[in-house]
């Protein structure tokens, strides 16, 4: 089981009206669909997942989706926290701790 935290769901929202807008509402739920298929996949261990590299100086794990990378980490719950989800062209590093003190 899985819980997009609140960044993760605060872009979410923004891929989906980003997407909506750019090509439409079919492709745009079609996106956030394959999403959350990920994020159940992370849950149930079918997609590698790398560590977060040292310098963002928080424990937790990545893996690609399309143009999008996921951030997760594993909640005192058993759950996976689905921290934020970021789009490969923006700053990494400065988002993420951004989001990872929400999350």
């Amino acid at each position: 089981m899985f819980l997009v935290q609140e960044a993760a769901s605060f872009r979410l929202d923004r891929i989906y009206c980003y997407t909506r807008d750019k090509w439409g509402d079919k492709q745009a739920e079609a996106y956030i669909s394959g999403l959350f298929t990920a994020f159940q996949n992370i849950a149930e261990q079918k997609i590698l997942s790398r560590p977060i590299p040292a310098e963002f100086c928080v424990e937790g794990y990545f893996c690609r989706y399309e143009h999008y990378y996921i951030y997760w980490k594993r909640l005192e719950s058993g759950k996976i926290g689905i921290v934020t989800v970021l789009h490969e062209k923006m700053h990494q590093i400065g988002r993420f701790k951004d989001d990872f003190a929400v999350g």
